[in-house]
């Protein structure tokens, strides 16, 4: 029988896979519209929403329990995928990361089980080692309800990134084998 732990942690991940074979149905039409669009940029990085990104490959789940008590996936594109399979780093240029972030509500089905809520928003990650050579490399996107967040509100992602795990290439996910 598996412990406790285990089992919490299969909850999590197989609730987040849900989340993200069921995303497409979850997402906000203000999203789907800027991501359709290409439309607005992080205004310090310009980084938009790509196009199809919520086809990529998953890479983690994880579950963030401070006071956001969130689920979370972090998908890959093609070229990040195959950079954590080959435990590459740094990560080549064109390694692109999506993080996908739900309120986390009990299961009406399933006791003891979380599964998605509200999605509060969608973060990315871009190498391009020229454009953004200041940022180790990466450009940040972060989008509520599918408009850039503004950042003097939210703040910007590369501090905790470049504070954290600067050895990583500035990535905090761990490939989920």
């Amino acid at each position: 029988m598996a412990s406790p732990v285990h089992r919490r942690i299969l909850l999590i991940g197989v609730a987040a896979l849900t989340a993200t074979l069921l995303l497409p149905v979850a997402i906000g039409a203000e999203e789907k519209a800027a991501a359709k669009a290409g439309a607005a940029a992080s205004p310090i990085f310009g980084v938009s929403i790509p196009e199809g990104y919520r086809g990529w490959h998953l890479i983690a789940v994880s579950h963030r329990t401070d006071n956001k008590d969130e689920l979370r996936a972090i998908l890959g594109n093609d070229v990040a995928f195959k950079a954590f399979r080959e435990n590459t780093l740094p990560f080549p240029d064109g390694a692109m990361f999506a993080k996908l972030a739900w309120q986390r509500v009990a299961s009406p089905t399933f006791k003891g089980a979380w599964v998605p809520g509200v999605a509060p928003r969608v973060e990315f990650m871009v190498k391009d080692s020229r454009k953004y050579s200041s940022t180790g490399g990466w450009g940040f996107g972060r989008f509520i309800n599918g408009k850039p967040a503004d950042e003097a509100q939210h703040g910007t992602c590369f501090p905790c990134h470049d504070a954290r795990v600067k050895n990583h290439d500035w990535v905090f996910t761990e490939f989920a084998p």
